[in-house]
């Protein structure tokens, strides 16, 4: 964090033995005087703020730094220069993403306190898709200090797609959530309803954030975790408090992710009658649960898996299912779309997000089989929970919300995680509410989500 005064901490390059890029900052932030007196909740506000926009000045900084570096280093290298000062070599890159300096060894021999920096991996994105976001690792030394170890854990684990679909996602960070409640404490002078948020739980959120774009269920869960908070009175006990948010996250698991789990696949199930050929794309958990359960119910039909080429998570469902008793046709990618389709008695395809429109927000490749289906006559069902229902966006196509697929981005090429299906292309959504067969226009998302929100509607 950048000290305060009107000077900034004096930066200078070196390099390791391995030639990746270092900053190396020469100055350390003063320690805050012993009889600091104590601030009030707005003052500490407006401190936190501070501090974050240091914490940036201080990123874009090294960024500006490292980025001169590579430049100077690329010029060398097309003017055939090999050699650095004092007739050191120069390295070159060492790898993907990583810039290579001169290095020259200090007199004691002995180098100084230094920060790995790594090459932007987005700089060969054009500027048009600069807007979409893509998950990376964060290296420890660079994570805040509050951030707890439950939720450093679940960061890094989302980072690289350990835990990859939006449901996973939220329930790893409603448990991690718990954890940093139970191990928090007000501190004197101070109340959980004014506190918490700010100090405790928004460095977890930015962190998650910078992991991996943040999830629309874990949007929704987050803002209602909030509004819990703020609605404690400020002379709460904190034991009550905490008390309250654990047992609301524990509600929350049970009733929107479990319970909402099991109705989507029962009702979805009865969408699936005897001798049946059922369509669907890649892998979804509430798309093989409901074939599961359907299977389990007694009904004898087979199902078409045309798989994503990259994830190829089909190929593990297809397995589950075939061990169920369930015949599986399954195809690699796209070809022969149209035969898969024509072949099909109807299509179930899962979802990871509704928008405000009834546009679907799926796995890339999701609107092929919905408008090739769609053009086939053949009813196309998506399954999705309600807490993945935004109630304020809109998308008509797949470049205003979307995700750039960190292991597919070289200078040639990059590739997007998700599609759009616009709401004429689906039949209908099932979800966890009871509304007859469970089979819901696309178009009726608002009136879903108000029925979810005032108990007087149900």
């Amino acid at each position: 964090m950048a000290t305060e005064g009107t000077s900034a901490p004096a930066v200078a390059l070196t390099a390791q033995a391995d030639g990746q890029a270092v900053v190396a900052h020469a100055n350390a932030p003063a320690p805050a005087p012993a009889d600091t007196p104590q601030l009030t909740p707005a003052q500490l506000k407006a401190k936190a703020k501070a501090e974050k926009a240091a914490r940036r000045a201080k990123v874009k900084e090294d960024k500006e730094v490292v980025a001169a570096a590579a430049q100077s280093q690329a010029a060398d290298a097309k003017s055939g220069k090999g050699k650095g000062r004092d007739g050191a070599q120069t390295s070159g890159p060492q790898g993907p993403g990583k810039v290579g300096l001169t290095h020259r060894p200090s007199m004691s021999g002995r180098r100084p306190s230094i920060l790995i920096v790594e090459k932007d991996i987005r700089s060969s994105i054009p500027e048009c898709f600069s807007h979409l976001p893509m998950a990376k690792r964060i290296p420890l030394s660079q994570v805040h200090k509050d951030v707890h170890p439950a939720v450093l854990s679940i960061g890094q684990q989302m980072s690289t797609f350990a835990i990859k679909d939006s449901i996973s996602r939220l329930e790893a960070t409603l448990k991690a959530f718990r954890k940093v409640i139970e191990s928090y404490e007000t501190p004197k002078g101070n109340s959980l309803s004014r506190h918490f948020v700010p100090h405790a739980l928004n460095p977890q959120i930015e962190y998650l954030t910078e992991c991996r774009p943040m999830c629309f269920s874990m949007g929704n869960a987050i803002r209602l975790l909030k509004a819990k908070v703020n609605s404690f009175d400020i002379d709460t006990p904190e034991d009550e408090a905490k008390e309250g948010l654990l047992e609301m996250i524990e509600l929350f698991i049970n009733e929107r992710i479990t319970l909402a789990e099991f109705v989507i696949a029962r009702n979805a199930a009865k969408q699936i009658q005897d001798g049946d050929l059922v369509l669907t794309y890649g892998s979804h958990r509430l798309v093989e649960k409901t074939f599961l359960r359907a299977r389990g119910d007694g009904r004898s039909f087979s199902v078409s898996i045309i798989d994503d080429p990259y994830d190829r998570g089909g190929q593990v469902m297809a397995t589950t299912l075939r061990k169920a008793g369930i015949r599986v046709f399954y195809s690699p990618n796209l070809g022969g779309l149209k035969t898969h389709v024509e072949r099909a008695t109807n299509v179930i395809l899962g979802a990871e997000a509704i928008f405000a429109n009834g546009s679907l927000h799926a796995a890339a490749g999701t609107a092929d089989i919905a408008v090739a289906a769609t053009a086939a006559s053949k009813k196309v069902i998506a399954l999705c929970e309600t807490i993945n229902f935004d109630r304020e966006r809109v998308s008509v196509d797949a470049l205003t919300y979307n995700e750039i697929d960190p292991e597919q981005n070289s200078a040639e090429s990059f590739r997007l995680l998700y599609d759009t299906t616009r709401d004429h292309y689906i039949t209908g959504v099932i979800t966890e509410f009871e509304t007859g067969s469970g089979n819901s226009p696309a178009q009726a998302i608002l009136a879903l989500l108000r029925k979810q929100e005032d108990p007087a509607l149900n």
